[in-house]
């Protein structure tokens, strides 16, 4: 990292009623999903799968149905399998075919898999989100493309931005998609009594938030603790509802309990290289128990700007937006960012 949520037809009623939810009961998705609250609803979330990959596929059909998104948004495009990078050109046949089969009520984007993770030099969260466009890259140590929905009150990023915000459902299988998409669920108006951690580290290169930590605090309004920590990672704490740090790979994780709606990265270069080796992966987080995470693709120098802001991040999920938005808005210059997590988590939804 360079530094910088009758009686007798009475009867009749209810037995027929019951018989059609005895043979619905495998099918019908979870209360919680219909109502999730005052921000993005599934109405509002398209799903993208790739059609040459069962995984993304089976995660598709997983999420489609746990979260009661209608099949007119789903849409299934070919990247072909085991592609960590996709050209610009191959992206923009897809981002065409998306767009043009999308209805226009959908405002953000469920990504169903885990490679590929960009685009030429983006994210691919952030190329599906805006267009692969050439200013959110970087040459070197500069400033990117600044998102309009940063630290805004957009409820129609679409329509108003022309942009859907684009989160990956990231899993190395079936079962994990399927685990991080319940703590999605269980998360909903959940309204958890957690604390969100904030690391001050001792790696100066990667230390760039601790400045805006107290911010931090002051967003929470009492609503949630918020305990800054000198100190490189955490060990045996169970009430996790945000973990921020920076550092290139954080131990312990799995020693921390994260609650269902958690939020979890770190400031390092490399975390959106979902499979590198030389620092820590970003899908290590959800691995962990964390619902959503993020992490940079391509080396990104220590600008602030482009990783989660915790304060603004705060503000947005404890005033019932979705873990999507949320996150979204807390990223001034997300186009080398990776967004990965279950994206209509809300545990404040209805909380207001």
């Amino acid at each position: 990292m360079t530094p910088v949520s009758g009686v007798a037809r009475m009867t009749l009623v209810l037995v027929v009623l019951a018989a059609g939810l005895a043979r619905a009961a495998s099918a019908d998705p979870p209360q919680s999903a219909l109502d999730p609250g005052p921000g993005l609803h599934p109405a509002d979330i398209g799903i993208v799968a790739n059609v040459v990959e069962p995984l993304s596929l089976a995660i598709a059909d997983y999420y489609q149905w746990r979260r009661g998104i209608p099949a007119r948004n789903v849409v299934r495009v070919n990247l072909g399998r085991n592609v960590d990078v996709l050209s610009a050109g191959d992206f923009a046949r897809v981002k065409a075919l998306v767009d043009r089969e999308l209805p226009s009520s959908v405002q953000a984007l469920a990504l169903t898999w885990t490679r590929p993770y960009r685009v030429d030099c983006m994210s691919i969260t952030s190329a599906f989100a805006f267009g692969f466009d050439l200013r959110a890259c970087a040459d070197g140590c500069q400033p990117t493309l600044p998102s309009p929905y940063y630290d805004s009150a957009s409820r129609r990023p679409w329509q108003e931005f022309g942009m859907r915000p684009a989160m990956s459902i990231a899993a190395r299988d079936l079962p994990q998609a399927k685990a991080l998409i319940e703590r999605g669920l269980r998360a909903d108006r959940s309204a958890p009594r957690g604390t969100a951690y904030l690391l001050d580290t001792a790696d100066s290169a990667r230390n760039a938030r601790a400045s805006g930590y107290s911010l931090a605090r002051r967003a929470a309004g009492g609503r949630l603790q918020v305990e800054i920590v000198k100190g490189d990672y955490l060990e045996d704490r169970r009430d996790v509802l945000l973990y921020e740090t920076g550092v290139a790979n954080v131990p312990k994780l799995t020693t921390n309990r994260f609650l269902s709606g958690a939020i979890a990265d770190h400031l390092t270069s490399f975390g959106g290289q979902l499979f590198g080796k030389s620092q820590m992966s970003s899908l290590r987080w959800l691995e962990a128990g964390a619902t959503g995470s993020y992490g940079t693709v391509l080396e990104p120098c220590a600008f602030t700007g482009k990783f989660p802001n915790p304060g603004i991040l705060l503000k947005h999920y404890l005033a019932g937006e979705t873990l999507i938005e949320s996150y979204w808005k807390s990223v001034a210059m997300p186009g080398q960012g990776l967004f990965i997590g279950e994206p209509l988590a809300n545990p404040y939804g209805g909380m207001r």
